[in-house]
């Protein structure tokens, strides 16, 4: 009797580990993601200190691929890395950028991928027309998500921060949201392709 006792407790302890483990991974691997996006480069856009980057596709498929907690966690992680001082943004910028131009759509990011994760729907991909409609619903999400609410924060901030007029700093992003809206196009497409692969 006392052998049983002891090995409910170890087993449950170690189905409890299994089921962390499952969790946590993705938000990590989609963290990493975000600093790879960063580091890969970046592209300038004159008129503006804000540089073009992967970051906001990676953010995009993070609100398509996980659960809204998941892609809460994986941006909070991203973040809090370059709080803390590791150089994960772009250009290798880490503390600083937090209170930078780009401040407002690192900050975005966060309710950005949640937002994307709780719009999106279930994936349904068991015909042409399923799929269309889901990779329509992933669209969607993703231009409210990764597109309105990223920029929502990133324009009030940038536009504190320098002085700017909102108008100004949105007139001078134009060429970010097109780029973002062409990457919500992409996001979604291949979020859908890859549901149903797994399937």
């Amino acid at each position: 009797m006392q052998t049983s006792h002891t090995a409910a407790p170890a087993t449950s302890a170690a189905s409890l580990i299994r089921r962390a483990t499952a969790v946590s991974w993705k938000p990590v691997l989609f963290a990493a993601l975000l600093w790879l996006s960063a580091a890969a480069g970046e592209i300038p856009i004159p008129g503006t200190p804000v540089p073009i980057t992967l970051q906001t596709f990676v953010v995009m498929l993070a609100g398509l691929m996980l659960t809204w907690r998941q892609a809460g966690s994986a941006l909070a992680l991203y973040i809090a890395a370059g709080a803390a001082g590791l150089p994960v943004f772009a250009g290798g910028a880490s503390t600083m950028a937090l209170v930078g131009p780009s401040a407002g759509f690192i900050f975005g990011f966060l309710p950005g991928a949640i937002v994307i994760a709780l719009l999106r729907g279930k994936a349904d991909t068991s015909s042409l027309t399923a799929a269309a409609l889901t990779t329509a619903r992933y669209l969607f999400a993703t231009i409210i998500g990764g597109v309105a609410v990223v920029y929502a924060f990133g324009f009030l901030v940038q536009s504190a921060l320098t002085g700017a007029p909102i108008a100004a700093v949105a007139l001078a992003s134009m060429g970010f949201v097109l780029g973002d809206i062409v990457k919500a196009v992409v996001a979604a497409a291949a979020a859908a392709g890859l549901t149903k692969l797994s399937r």
